[in-house]
């Protein structure tokens, strides 16, 4: 019994099972602005995080998108120009159909948002007065827990 790793075949039907699913079309047309964490397509899709986990999964298994682990969080992004071919015509048909998709469009202007929020809660987490009162918070905590 042959077994289809790495074969055309495979990667035909690992592609096709990932652009089978709307949750999975959605989840790609907001990468098209650039990285997102989990935590937010959470957000924008309205799912549980575990279920987003396993739709990216499967968006990363056929190579659609790429990720990276930042602390706790992955963060996913489209995949890039070294991507296969095929991948890479499969993510510009889906795009270019979808750009005037009214739940895309509403999607877009959600990922802009949440964007938003997010760059500006990182920024007063990054403030030194902030950085300093979660450091005594973290002191505090871990020497409750000692006792």
């Amino acid at each position: 019994m042959a077994i289809f790793q790495n074969s055309d075949l495979h990667d035909a039907v690992a592609l096709t099972k990932a652009l089978g699913d709307e949750t999975r079309l959605r989840a790609l047309c907001a990468l098209r602005s650039g990285e997102l964490c989990v935590c937010q397509l959470v957000e924008l899709l309205g799912l549980a995080q575990s279920t987003v986990s396993k739709h990216m999964a499967i968006l990363h298994q056929a190579r659609l998108v790429e990720c990276r682990k930042q602390g706790r969080w992955l963060h996913y992004r489209l995949a890039g120009a070294e991507a296969a071919p095929a991948v890479r015509a499969a993510l510009a048909w889906v795009l270019e159909a979808l750009t005037r998709d009214e739940r895309i469009a509403a999607d877009a202007a959600q990922v802009r948002r949440l964007v938003a929020e997010h760059d500006a809660a990182r920024r007063v987490a990054c403030l030194p007065e902030v950085a300093a009162a979660n450091r005594r918070r973290a002191r505090t905590i871990a020497g409750g827990a000692a006792r």
